[in-house]
């Protein structure tokens, strides 16, 4: 994530601590990979993907994870406009959770219904439940807070009355430069489904107020772009 989607950078990171990998964003359709094209254009090649290759793809990028790391939790990030291929990469071989992508916020991919779009889908329940019911792996949806017109809890509990295993929320808030963690604790407090904090954890003093709010885990990208952590997160 945050422009490193290969299992390369996973394998050399996943040391410092991590026990789930996370590859992509990866679009998965003739629509997302239209829209992806554009956004290669503008220099973000992790979009570079043709719809031939992109399930070969990740499931050599997985089995290349798994090889080295048999231990760690492997995970895929993906956006489709229906639910089949999510469901096609969800029964991939050794791929622990599929992630519903329902947080980009690429122009490219929101205009035609993706992303942080996917929010406003009135089938939302239905799309999931029908991933959920259909994949042999764990489902998890990555969602971000506070999109306007979005009631952030309403849709948590409507992910995890879907039977999604974990809601990845992006906690940001216009104008705050550090995650909505009392967002985080009301929907923690409010859903059964395990929740995985994101959003400026670039110092153990945000990691242990995420905690706080009462996230099942938390995630960490941009923090650890550089291959490297400032910090520890192993005793968490």
């Amino acid at each position: 994530m945050a422009g490193i989607s290969n299992s390369e950078f996973l394998n050399r990171v996943i040391p410092l601590g991590f026990d789930v990998a996370t590859l992509g964003g990866y679009s998965l359709d003739a629509s997302t990979i239209e829209a992806s094209k554009e956004i290669v254009k503008r220099g973000r090649k992790e979009f570079d993907f043709p719809l031939n290759e992109i399930f070969s793809h990740i499931e050599s990028e997985v089995a290349s994870v798994k090889k080295v790391h048999p231990n760690v939790k492997v995970s895929a990030n993906v956006r489709a406009t229906t639910p089949q291929p999510i469901i096609d990469v969800g029964n991939i071989k050794e791929l622990d959770i599929v992630e519903i992508n329902c947080h980009c916020r690429q122009e490219e991919i929101t205009s035609i219904g993706c992303g942080q779009e996917m929010l406003k889908r009135p089938d939302l329940k239905e799309f999931i439940s029908q991933i959920v019911n259909n994949v042999d792996c764990e489902v998890s949806v990555k969602i971000r807070a506070n999109v306007d017109g979005i009631d952030t809890l309403k849709v948590a509990q409507l992910i995890g009355d879907a039977g999604a295993d974990y809601l990845h929320i992006d906690a940001m808030k216009k104008g705050v430069f550090d995650a909505d963690y009392s967002l985080v604790k009301e929907i923690s407090d409010n859903t059964d489904v395990k929740v995985i904090g994101n959003n400026s954890l670039n110092c153990e003093e945000n990691i242990e107020k995420m905690i706080a709010a009462g996230v099942y885990g938390f995630s960490i990208a941009r923090a650890v772009i550089s291959g490297n952590l400032d910090f520890n997160i192993s005793q968490y």
